[in-house]
């Protein structure tokens, strides 16, 4: 890359609660795994000396199962960690409770397009020495209460810190924290630091030693998804000591571990994931310079195969720079049209094959596939069933691709999957919907790239960015979209997709945004697509040439590389 890390840093750790590797690594649950994979990719095709860090989850998060009624269970993912992963011989030993926990961590390579590598190191509790509660802490993502939750972050952060030293990284590295979940390992660096300076506490000059080490990314516009934990519970886990120091180091806020402020107390450059994201994150920690970097997708990886063919003859080198997307605005509409023919029908049979239905491929097809939790309000579209079944009847018939998975322990969320499957046993013949079960990466890339239009319709302003939309554009998928996250940047009315409202600025309660909704299928989507087949086609080749060029992983490692690890942040 020939760029000059300060300091005489000389690489970037990426620490992020979850990877999402590959399918057959569960060790993700959505989009702050899938983001943290696709830098990760971009990171090795651009030959960016990084290291990424993460947890090895044996049991993944969980597999989904739907009753016919739409009711969610869940079981363990059964995979084999010596079947995809590198065992590392190395240990190293950090206290939990007062207790010795070994870690032993795993190693996955992630191989770029000119055969560079980053390796990912996969942190493992499970091993005999450690008592029986400790050998589970990496066995669930998101699993357990708060207690086991400050345990596994403690795991990540500390320990990944402490393997990192054991694998003999240089100290003096980058520390990229994906999300608060990693934040303790500013109390390890601070610890390094107090040790090196023969210091008993920290002051305002160590602090800043730390801090020239640490890069934050905060994902979250909602307060409640902050990780925090009261100071007698951190007592308990991480020691009087450790508590002590976080007190010292002014790092507890009302008595309170908020991992989010503690990651902003010692990060000398602090980012959100959307330009509108960065805004709202500026309203909710004041007093802290927040910069923008807008997510992006690694696009080779999320490209179907009939477009990867289609820009290889067409864009030649559009996998070194994805800016090349660029030029897809010259790709004859009939190629556009026929690879998406192509990654249409593979979708159906995939469809088919998981549920035995078969799907028309003449018949516009909506896909939403997202987290299953009421802000993403996956049923808005199904609100009135009627008005939906009339526009059906009007204009053309509807079939809608739903996928995504709810928390076990989020109640609302699964009854949103139940909601739709009710709807669907009242919609008429010229609408269908299938919800396909246990969404994961394999899936989405189905998804994403067979759908003809991708539909997003979260509350406004909790949507931090969202990727799915990216993914899509990859394959010439335009959106409908509330214009918030990324797609108040991305959205170009009837150029690249649609938004509900036409302009994000307008304050609009739920029925207004449901208006908008039927309104622009009915009056102008659906129309365009039956009886304007070369206009929507237009649409598609702009989402390729003006979106996926654009909102790729490649532009977000260089605008990390040029304004976050290379200290100029003057954005």
């Amino acid at each position: 890359m020939g760029f000059r890390l300060p300091y005489g840093q000389s690489q970037i750790a990426y620490f992020s609660m979850e990877i999402a590797l590959d399918p057959s690594v569960p060790t993700y649950s959505g989009g702050l795994g899938v983001l943290a994979g696709d830098i990760l990719r971009s990171a090795a095709d651009l030959e960016v000396p990084m290291v990424g860090v993460t947890l090895l989850h044996r049991h993944g998060y969980f597999r989904q199962h739907l009753a016919a009624d739409g009711a969610q269970t869940e079981a363990d993912e059964q995979w084999s960690p010596e079947d995809r992963l590198e065992r590392l011989e190395t240990t190293v030993t950090i206290e939990i409770e007062g207790a010795k926990v070994r870690i032993r961590p795993w190693r996955f390579t992630v191989t770029g397009i000119e055969d560079y590598q980053v390796p990912v190191y996969l942190l493992d509790t499970a091993l005999d020495s450690n008592g029986e509660f400790y050998r589970t802490l990496t066995d669930h993502l998101y699993g357990g209460d708060s207690h086991y939750r400050l345990c596994q972050e403690a795991v990540l952060g500390l320990g990944g810190v402490a393997v990192l030293r054991a694998l003999g990284y240089d100290r003096n590295m980058v520390y990229h924290m994906n999300e608060g979940h990693s934040a303790l390992l500013t109390l390890a660096l601070l610890e390094e630091t107090l040790e090196e300076q023969n210091a008993s506490a920290p002051d305002d000059e160590l602090i800043e030693a730390v801090r020239r080490q640490c890069v934050f990314t905060t994902h979250t516009p909602v307060a409640a998804g902050h990780d925090q934990f009261p100071l007698d519970l951190v007592g308990r886990v991480l020691g009087p000591r450790r508590a002590s120091q976080l007190q010292d180091g002014r790092c507890l806020l009302d008595s309170t571990l908020n991992m989010t402020y503690l990651a902003l107390r010692f990060s000398r450059y602090v980012n959100g994931v959307s330009m509108r994201h960065g805004e709202v994150s500026l309203d909710m920690f004041p007093g802290y310079p927040i910069h923008a970097i807008t997510n992006g997708v690694h696009a080779v990886t999320w490209t179907s195969p009939a477009f990867a063919e289609l820009f290889d003859l067409k864009i030649p080198g559009w996998r070194h720079d994805n800016r090349y997307l660029r030029y897809a605005i010259q790709i004859p509409l009939d190629d556009v049209q026929a690879a998406h023919q192509r990654a249409k029908r593979v979708l159906l049979d995939e469809v088919e094959r998981r549920n035995g239905v078969r799907l028309a491929e003449d018949v516009i097809t909506l896909g939403f596939a997202r987290r299953a939790t009421p802000y993403k309000r996956a049923d808005l579209l199904l609100s009135d069933i009627e008005r939906l079944n009339a526009i059906a009847e009007r204009v053309g018939p509807i079939q809608i691709l739903y996928a995504g998975k709810a928390h076990p322990r989020d109640e609302p969320g699964k009854d949103v999957i139940r909601r739709i499957h009710e709807a669907a046993r009242r919609l008429g013949e010229r609408v269908r919907l299938v919800y396909l079960e246990n969404y994961d990466l394999a899936l989405a890339k189905y998804m994403c790239s067979g759908v003809d239009l991708w539909l997003n319709t979260p509350r406004r302003p909790q949507e931090a960015s969202g990727t799915s939309g990216m993914k899509a554009a990859c394959n010439g998928v335009p959106s409908l979209s509330v214009l918030d996250g990324w797609w108040v940047e991305g959205h170009v009315e009837g150029v690249t997709g649609w938004s509900l409202l036409e302009s994000p600025e307008v304050a609009a309660d739920e029925s207004t945004e449901l208006d908008g909704l039927y309104d622009k299928l009915e009056k102008l989507i659906l129309p365009c697509y039956y009886s304007l087949p070369r206009a929507w086609a237009k649409v598609m080749r702009s989402a390729i040439a003006l979106n996926a060029s654009f909102f790729n992983t490649q532009r977000v490692v260089l605008q990390y590389v040029r304004n976050a690890y290379s200290g100029n942040s003057g954005v």
